[in-house]
Order: C-alpha cells, then structure tokens, then sequence
C-alpha cells in the first residue's frame, strides 16, 4: 500500500477541509448535507455509472475526517453511503443499484442501518429480528436500538436471520425496509449525548416485504454483512481522527495564545509533551485506517477486517486521550460553550463504544490474529 497520500488525496482532503471551515461547530446538518453531495463528497466512494465518484472508502474516510476536524462530522455518512450504499453496490440488484445508488451519492435520500439488538448488542449471532417466506413476500419481526438518524432516512437496511434450507440454521440477511412500512414503528431513545442525528429504538412487527427487498443472496451470509460492517469501523475512525484533531487544534491555539508568568502556557513541557503524544497517537490511527481503507478498497475482505477493528480501537482510543488532554489544558475555559470542547468529552466516547466495543475488538484480535482459545 502507498506510504504516503497521492496527491488527489490531498487536493481532496484541501477541499473538504474548506468545506467544513465554512460551515464550522455551529453548522447546520442539512445545509452542510446538501452542500458537500452536490460537490460529490458524499458518493465519493460509490460506482461512477450509478452517479458516484468512482472512489472507495480511502476518499470517503477523507471526507469525513476532514469534516470532523472542522469542528463538523456528518455521522450518518458511516451508516448512508459507507454501509448502505456500499452493500448495495456490492451485492444489490440491478434495480436496487438504479433506485438507491444515484439518491445515496446526491444526498437526495438517506438509509440507515439496523443490527444492534437489546439483548444481542452487534453480535450477528444472537440476532433475534427474524425473516420467513409468506410466498413470495418476507415477514420480519424483531426490535433493535440505538440507530442512528431514522427519522431522516427514507429506509433502513435492517439486518434479520433467515432459516437456511441446509442446516436448518438461522444465518444473517440484509433488508430494506421503507419508513412508512406497515408495523416498522420507531421510539426515540431520550440520549445526554447531544448530536444532531438522534437514536431510536425500532420495532418490526410482521413487517411485509416484496421479495426485492432482500439484498443480495439469502445463502451469503456473514460475507454481505462484513461487506457492510468493516467500512463502518473504518468510517468510525475517520470520525474518531477528526474530532480528536479539532480538539487538539483548540488546544494547541490556546496554548500558544494563554500567558502566565510572561509565557505562553504551551512553553512549558507539562502542557507541550501531552499535547505531542495526543498528536502522534492519532497519526498513527489514520496510519492504520488507511492501511483498512486500502485493503477493503483493493478486496482484501479478510485483511481489511483485522485492519479495520485494529484501526477503530486505535481511534476511539485517540481521540479520548486527545479530547481529554485538550479539555485539561484550557482548564475551566474547557468546560465552556465558547470553545466548543466541554461536549466532546461524551462524544468521544462513541467511538470507544459503537458500533463495536473496544473489549470485543480485544477478543477479535486475541482469536483471529493471535489465535488465542475463546473463553466463551
């Protein structure tokens, strides 16, 4: 993989980044929304003949950490056209390609995404939300919670379990469920964390499907769902690397702005040196995010999921520290609304949470790489 970025990476990475100066930590979702699709950001990643920008995930991690380093993330550019869209592309129909795709890469419609459960949490094995054959239509039933933006998507890509006709074992499947489907039903989960996107708890109540709502082959499986999951870690960590640079931005023009004792502050080690460390734990976050990138991006599905978990551990855990660190070094100033840090000591934390835990990460890495003994 290249070492460094080419230079269409960095024209692109300019770019956005003017982009979300313009708009700032006061944007306007659905403003900054509309802007970058019509400048083709959103869809950067998405096939050209289906109106995206021929790009792969390495672009749109771009984007979105250019964007949250100007103080902006767009978060549901993890869910629309990282997960949606690129399963779509992967593995949908000719028509679900021509229906969805072109909207995706324009910003005119949005999907969000369904697996995590109350009880099973994101492991795709002890999903309950179930599908079964009523002719030629699908019936699904189940709940989940914590999904993001809902209530501004036209559907949502719901992750159920279908019975396989072999085994006899329930395996996952992908389907798109409309928002005014009849018995899809929604309740907003009443979150301390502010963001614009907001989360739901769904409840899927004999939901009626044709059978064109399934995506791609109901035998697939685990690789149509991976498809998915690995460009949302990915994603994650970009969103995780930009709001750890726009907080330690703050940080460092504070510190070399504050003077006590005829000094600026960020003259002092106790202030530089943590200031240092938080810059080189996030650098290397984006290394390994772009290695994830590149490996999904060139279809090394099995190389890019290992890369890819690596990449969100190391990036939630960036950006805590640098958030963190950040806050500490304007003192009281820290936990103002002037300087936009205080809310970002919650917000950080997603990405040590969602949409996997770093423990779970752990035992990724300890069993497929280490190939260490599970101890469930």
């Amino acid at each position: 993989m290249p070492t460094t970025e080419t230079e269409e990476h960095k024209a692109l990475r300019q770019a956005v980044s003017a982009l979300g100066k313009r708009h700032g930590r006061t944007y306007d979702r659905e403003q900054l929304w509309s802007e970058a699709a019509k400048l083709g950001y959103l869809g950067v990643n998405l096939p050209e003949e289906y109106g995206g920008g021929g790009g792969g995930i390495s672009e749109l991690s771009i984007v979105l950490e250019e964007l949250g380093a100007a103080g902006c993330p767009l978060l549901m550019m993890v869910v629309s056209p990282a997960i949606c869209g690129t399963v779509i592309a992967r593995f949908g129909t000719e028509a679900q390609k021509q229906t969805w795709l072109p909207a995706l890469a324009d910003g005119t419609r949005t999907m969000a995404f369904g697996i995590t459960e109350p009880d099973a949490g994101s492991n795709s094995h002890r999903i309950t939300t179930t599908a079964r054959k009523d002719g030629t239509d699908w019936l699904l039933t189940g709940r989940k919670v914590f999904i993001s933006g809902v209530d501004l998507a036209d559907a949502t890509l719901i992750v159920g379990r279908t019975e396989d006709s072999r085994t006899g074992r329930l395996k996952p499947c992908l389907f798109i469920v409309p928002r005014e489907a009849q018995g899809f039903t929604r309740r907003r989960i009443d979150m301390e964390l502010q963001a614009s996107e907001k989360q739901f708890e769904l409840t899927l109540d004999d939901v009626r499907l044709p059978a064109d709502a399934l995506v791609g082959d109901e035998d697939a499986g685990l690789l149509q769902l991976f498809a998915g999951l690995n460009p949302e870690r990915i994603m994650t960590a970009a969103f995780a690397i930009g709001m750890g640079r726009f907080a330690l931005a703050r940080a460092i023009e504070y510190a070399r702005d504050r003077t006590v004792w005829d000094a600026p502050i960020g003259a002092h080690q106790a202030i530089a040196h943590p200031l240092a460390q938080a810059h080189i734990d996030l650098e290397l976050a984006r290394l390994m995010m772009q290695k994830a990138a590149y490996l999904y991006d060139t279809g090394d599905d099995v190389g890019a999921g290992e890369a890819a978990n690596m990449a969100k551990y190391a990036a939630g855990e960036a950006c805590v520290r640098a958030v963190d660190q950040s806050v500490h070094t304007l003192g009281g100033n820290g936990l103002t609304r002037e300087f936009g840090l205080a809310s970002l000591i919650t917000a950080a934390r997603v990405a040590r949470i969602a949409p996997v835990s770093r423990e779970m990460i752990l035992n990724y890495v300890s069993h497929q790489t280490l190939g260490l003994p599970k101890s469930y």
